[in-house]
């Protein structure tokens, strides 16, 4: 029996169409994906079902009964809760304190809460201290406290927008357990994920959207992920060695041969130069402790590690958002080791943040503005902006990097998640001069499209001479791409692999701390 039916849903922003014509059943019990590259209506679907938008045509009925909920809390009390990518919790409040939050009522009490939390932790494993606070825990367990929040009142379809894009792998596999038991309790879920080893993993059913339709909705018994992806990103898969593959590869093989391998036989002399980097933070713990790094001309390093032993830091460093305790860092004879971020872009720096959001763009700008920032002066005369030139170079640009957007003077915000990197990708490999790249997570969060179309462009800045630095927690990615992974575990760098001699196995026991042999 379906839980949701929609039939004929359309959404429609301005002259924009994000959904036309959607039909689709959720049933009882499954685990239903939400596959797409971004901007393809997944999130203004889940919004749709969770009440954030009301449709501009089709129908919604849920459990048999008309469903038109004018906002989220008549959705919530028809039995449908949602996890946005974006945690809506108070940081300095407790769990409890978080849970309590929209639930007042004459006879509901803390303790309520805490024995609701405790029922939850016996059924689905989600167990968390009711009195830590929210800013002390880890994303994986304030995730776990809004998925907790979902549960408290015993829903009966549970959306999940992007649960994954920024949890380690033992956060992930805890999320999947928690939808499989979910859905086994005679609940739906409907998971948007870009990850595709997840969907293989747990869905039921998956069903692809692109540019606002429906192209197929497939049952994930025996299905073939490669055509899931066709499906999604409209062409075939490449060849074994390059990213998209790797990105599809859900049996966690080593790429045959590294599409890294196109490029030189060996790097040029040394753009970047980290010596003895140190770094504490403020409560005086070690995160980077020691740390020597060369990076060459016309070569792409990849920094792997598990998340929190110094690659976050490190990437802060480089952007010259943090200054390190002691040690030097050169770039083509310059040192810019505690510089600012203008005087390290001066250097002929670029920088992809890990943090697209806080750090790379100002979402309330519009594009042409954002590619631009820091080069106003480009485009003054006599103190007077001529917009309609940099609205001119940035058409050109976008047309350059395949940013995909109705024009320059669209906001930030208002693009995909893929749209906006390819942006902050665009202007930092546009900088004049340019020596070095640091991309730190360039991918995270991005379709499998996007990620091809990224690494495309790094690839060839590296083949034009650029030296790269690329921070990530992918490691398939980092071995289709680097011709060289250093590994970094507690803040030290503990051993490195060139290209061809890559091993998942090797790989992984430095990132544990064994020292490679």
């Amino acid at each position: 029996m379906a839980v949701l039916e929609l039939s004929g849903l359309t959404k429609r922003f301005g002259a924009f169409t994000a959904l036309d014509d959607i039909s689709l059943q959720i049933e009882r019990g499954e685990v239903h994906c939400l596959l797409g590259e971004n901007g393809a209506g997944k999130s203004t679907l889940c919004n749709l079902v969770f009440g954030v938008h009301r449709p501009d045509a089709g129908t919604m009925t849920l459990g048999g009964e008309p469903f038109h909920p004018r906002g989220p809390a008549e959705a919530l009390q028809r039995g449908v809760v949602m996890v946005h990518q974006h945690f809506s919790l108070v940081p300095n409040m407790s769990v409890a304190e978080n849970l309590m939050l929209g639930r007042a009522s004459a006879v509901l009490k803390p303790q309520d809460i805490i024995v609701r939390m405790e029922q939850l932790a016996a059924e689905y494993g989600l167990e968390i201290d009711p009195e830590a606070r929210i800013e002390d825990l880890s994303v994986g367990e304030r995730q776990r406290v809004e998925i907790i929040k979902c549960l408290l009142g015993d829903p009966q379809l549970l959306v999940l927008d992007e649960p994954t894009a920024v949890l380690q792998p033992d956060e992930i596999d805890a999320l999947l357990a928690i939808c499989r038991q979910v859905a086994l309790r005679g609940k739906s879920v409907i998971l948007v994920t870009h990850k595709l080893g997840e969907i293989s993993r747990v869905a039921d059913r998956t069903t692809v959207l692109r540019q606002g339709r429906i192209i197929e909705t497939v049952a994930m018994e025996g299905a073939d992920i490669r055509s899931l992806v066709r499906s999604m990103v409209g062409r075939d898969v490449q060849s074994a060695g390059s990213v998209l593959a790797a990105a599809v590869d859900i049996e966690g093989k080593t790429p045959a041969k590294p599409s890294s391998a196109a490029g030189p036989a060996s790097p040029g002399e040394a753009v970047l130069k980290i010596s003895d980097l140190v770094y504490r933070d403020p409560h005086g713990v070690p995160r980077l402790d020691g740390l020597s790094l060369t990076v060459g001309t016309g070569e792409i390093v990849g920094i792997a590690g598990v998340e929190g032993n110094g690659q976050t830091e490190l990437g802060l460093i480089l952007a010259g958002l943090a200054a390190p305790s002691a040690g030097a860092i050169v770039v083509r004879g310059t040192p810019v080791g505690g510089r600012t971020p203008q005087e390290i872009t001066d250097a002929g720096v670029g920088i992809v943040p890990e943090d697209r959001h806080a750090v790379a763009c100002i979402k309330e700008l519009s594009v042409a503005e954002n590619l631009y920032l820091g080069a106003i002066g480009k485009f003054s005369r006599f103190g007077l902006l001529d917009k309609s030139a940099r609205r001119k170079a940035a058409e050109a640009m976008m047309r350059d990097f395949d940013v995909r957007a109705s024009s320059p003077d669209v906001s930030m915000a208002s693009l995909s998640g893929g749209n906006q990197q390819k942006a902050v990708l665009a202007r930092e490999l546009s900088l004049d001069p340019l020596v070095f790249l640091l991309a730190a997570q360039p991918t995270r969060g991005l379709d499998v499209g996007a990620i091809e179309a990224v690494y495309n462009r790094i690839r060839a800045a590296r083949d034009d001479g650029l030296g790269v630095l690329l921070i990530s927690s992918e490691l398939e990615e980092l071995m289709a791409v680097s011709d060289r992974i250093a590994v970094i575990y507690r803040g030290k760098l503990v051993g490195e692999l060139a290209a061809g001699s890559f091993s998942r196995e090797a790989i992984g026991a430095m990132m544990s701390g064994h020292a490679h042999v």
